[in-house]
């Protein structure tokens, strides 16, 4: 039976930990994600811990025994309009850990950190928390339109039978916010920029929602068709810097560029997504999460 990494979809942790790693000069493709594969995922539970482990396009190329997945390529950097980019910062292996607390996802990030020691180095971490009810440092609900629990997994897996079978694609990028210049926004402003309503998350109909609004742009439509993400984005910072970790995971990674050229304004209709006025990413890459089944038989590979 085919298995996808569950704690993908795992509800109710209010408390992650990310963290990416570079291999070590020395140290073979396959006994580094043999490594990375023993680090054992429990089942997604709502109060236990939970891994994800995803690699990036150069290790995973020449480790994958179910096949390399469709389109799987470094995120290349964005010159967007207006002086607007989006860094590329790729690393080899990405392991995401939440949680109930902070203490105990802070207690397994080293624990990993320790444990892949021999293998790879640790080239960036971002503690990260869930704010209120799942709301952005903007103040608005995150996530609104992310597909049910149910049709979540036909969103993120790529379907049985082809290459990749059963795993994810992850888009995951920091982005640091300039919080103090969105909140002297009126609301009634912010909403425009984002284009759902502040307290409940209402979409604003079309005629009043502008054409640069967040939700306008990141909404992905080919042939009256909607593509798409499952995301699980969060939020992270402190008192001088702070922002969302966005993470999202599809089936199909040509949908994360089509996403990224709306916000940017490289798509070819010119507009350019209003919250970037607001908030620009630091960091940027792809990777891909192989199945259990994958993970389990690598395990013992290396």
């Amino acid at each position: 039976m085919l298995l996808p990494q569950m704690a993908i979809f795992a509800q109710g942790t209010r408390a992650h930990y990310f963290l990416e790693f570079d291999v070590l000069p020395d140290v073979s493709p396959s006994q580094a994600v043999s490594a990375f594969a023993r680090l054992r995922a429990p089942e997604a539970s709502s109060g236990g811990v939970n891994f994800v482990i995803a690699f990036g396009p150069d290790l995973w190329s020449r480790v994958a025994s179910d096949g390399d997945p469709d389109d799987f390529k470094r995120l290349e950097p964005i010159a967007g309009t207006d002086g607007h980019t989006v860094p590329a910062t790729p690393h080899d292996v990405w392991v995401w850990i939440s949680g109930s607390e902070p203490d105990v996802t802070w207690e397994h990030a080293r624990a990993t950190r320790w444990l892949i020691a021999d293998v790879a180095t640790l080239a960036a971490e971002q503690p990260a928390f869930t704010y209120r009810d799942s709301r952005d440092l903007t103040g608005f609900i995150d996530g609104t339109a992310n597909p049910l629990s149910l049709t979540a997994p036909e969103v993120a897996l790529v379907p049985a039978g082809q290459p990749g079978e059963g795993g994810s694609h992850v888009l995951a990028m920091r982005w640091l916010h300039d919080l103090d210049a969105f909140y002297r926004l009126p609301v009634h402003d912010q909403e425009q920029v984002i284009g759902r309503k502040k307290s409940d998350s209402e979409e604003l109909a079309e005629g009043v929602r502008p054409a640069t609004a967040h939700i306008s742009r990141v909404q992905l439509d080919v042939a009256g068709k909607e593509l798409e993400l499952y995301r699980r984005s969060v939020p992270y910072g402190t008192q001088s810097e702070a922002g969302l970790y966005f993470v999202a995971f599809s089936s199909n990674p040509v949908r994360f560029e089509l996403l990224l050229a709306r916000m940017f304004g490289t798509s070819g209709d010119g507009i350019r997504d209003r919250l970037t006025d607001f908030s620009r990413p630091t960091s940027g890459a792809t990777y891909f999460a192989p199945s259990l089944n994958a993970l389990v038989a690598l395990a013992g590979a290396g």
